[in-house]
């Protein structure tokens, strides 16, 4: 299945021919609900990591984040990157795009609509609608020591500011329930997803959160993505960084 997702990306034809200019990119925040103990998310999974590496859709930059839920826990494997808070994340997604239930695989673009998440072609002509959205520019920096430096021009409406940390390069060998035998690979899984802050309508937005790294992850491996989001979850804006340049 992952070289069929590759096959599908390279031959998808948005990208620009090689003598044209290629339009500025439009960031776009593209969320994976999945879980290690669901046999239909490695396909999910392995087009995310693709989507994350080759950047396909000319105009858009692409800003994974996979999100591991923990209702599938209790089917005999528990998710190592699993967490109750991205499960009320998706529940909200539920209720704001007025579906009936949580399912996974999901991809959610942009905080605007989901669909399930191995469907590459779905994903590809998505990706490419949300090109045209506008979005409010954010600014990031880090210094060597992990220090990061948000800052955010004024948007038309108020919002929440949201850090999260993911991790590219994990990898699990799953020893039981659905996916039992295999070795299942994932890129920018998060860590940890975080409000700091609030985007008043027509003012700037500065912060300097402080990051509490665990150990345990790599720092090689690890990015900062900060996003913007309306009370029904619609992405105005996002970027990312890796925290070790």
């Amino acid at each position: 299945m992952a070289r069929s997702v590759l096959c599908l990306l390279l031959m998808f034809p948005l990208l620009p021919p090689a003598d044209s200019v290629e339009p500025a990119r439009t960031p776009v925040l593209v969320e994976l609900f999945t879980s290690e103990g669901c046999s239909s998310c490695p396909p999910a999974d392995a087009l995310l990591a693709k989507l994350d590496e080759l950047q396909p859709v000319a105009g858009v930059t692409v800003i994974a984040l996979e999100e591991h839920v923990d209702y599938w826990d209790h089917q005999g494997w528990r998710d190592p990157f699993s967490s109750a808070d991205f499960t009320a994340r998706q529940q909200r997604y539920a209720q704001a795009l007025h579906i009936e239930a949580p399912y996974t695989p999901q991809m959610v673009i942009d905080g605007r609509l989901e669909f399930v998440g191995n469907d590459s072609q779905r994903a590809l002509h998505e990706l490419a609608s949300a090109a045209h959205n506008p979005k409010t520019p954010v600014h990031l920096t880090v210094n060597g020591n992990a220090a990061l430096t948000v800052h955010i021009d004024p948007a038309p409406a108020s919002a929440t500011v949201f850090l999260a940390i993911a991790e590219t390069g994990l990898a699990s060998d799953v020893a039981r329930g659905e996916n039992a035998g295999r070795n299942l690979k994932h890129s920018a899984v998060v860590r940890k997803l975080t409000p700091i802050g609030k985007l008043q309508p027509g003012e700037p937005f500065s912060a300097g959160p402080a990051l509490k790294l665990d150990k345990r992850w790599k720092l090689e491996n690890l990015r900062a993505v900060v996003f913007v989001a309306n009370a029904t979850g619609k992405v105005l804006g996002a970027a990312e960084l890796p925290l070790r340049n």
